[in-house]
């Protein structure tokens, strides 16, 4: 059973790796959306599980004596996202808010309509896609932010099992 004094210590120390997560996130956001360089944006979203399973190692052995319990990997790579989600998510509101001027919505609205045909061919009609580009132009920027927050708390769940079956260590 877990003490609250070690729950409380899992939870800050999450709050900290949260903070160099939101800032991959951050660095792999600018990449994709300012800095034109979506590959490199794009590695680097996808190195998010294991960055989170090399953090989750650090705080196994250097915090608890390199030991650590399946639930309690779970936990700390769980809030781990959690955390980083919503701190991303108000970065994101800032970006949307202030800085986009719409930029992002006509990336997202250029692939819809290049991908088209490919749309077509799995059943999905040219006013359906339209409907889809026009809703997404509607959104606000914290609607944008509230989707990627929880786009990011979906994968958190998903992904912080596997994390934590490779992390965890028995005494």
């Amino acid at each position: 059973m877990i003490k609250i004094e070690e729950f409380m210590q899992l939870k800050a120390f999450a709050r900290v790796d949260a903070l160099l997560l939101t800032a991959l996130w951050t660095v792999s956001f600018a990449c994709v959306t300012m800095i034109g360089a979506g590959t490199m944006g794009n590695l680097l979203a996808l190195a998010t599980p294991f960055f989170i399973g090399w953090r989750t190692c650090r705080f196994r052995n250097n915090v608890l004596g390199g030991a650590i319990s399946l639930r309690r990997a779970y936990a700390y790579s769980l809030y781990n996202f959690v955390y980083a989600s919503l701190v991303f998510a108000l970065v994101q509101f800032v970006y949307f808010r202030f800085i986009d001027s719409g930029g992002f919505v006509g990336l997202l609205t250029d692939t819809m309509k290049a991908m088209a045909p490919v749309y077509e061919q799995n059943g999905i009609s040219r006013t359906e896609l339209k409907q889809n580009i026009d809703m997404l132009t509607q959104l606000t920027p914290i609607q944008w932010s509230f989707v990627f927050m929880l786009q990011n708390f979906f994968l958190g769940v998903l992904a912080s099992l596997p994390i934590a079956l490779v992390c965890r260590r028995r005494q």
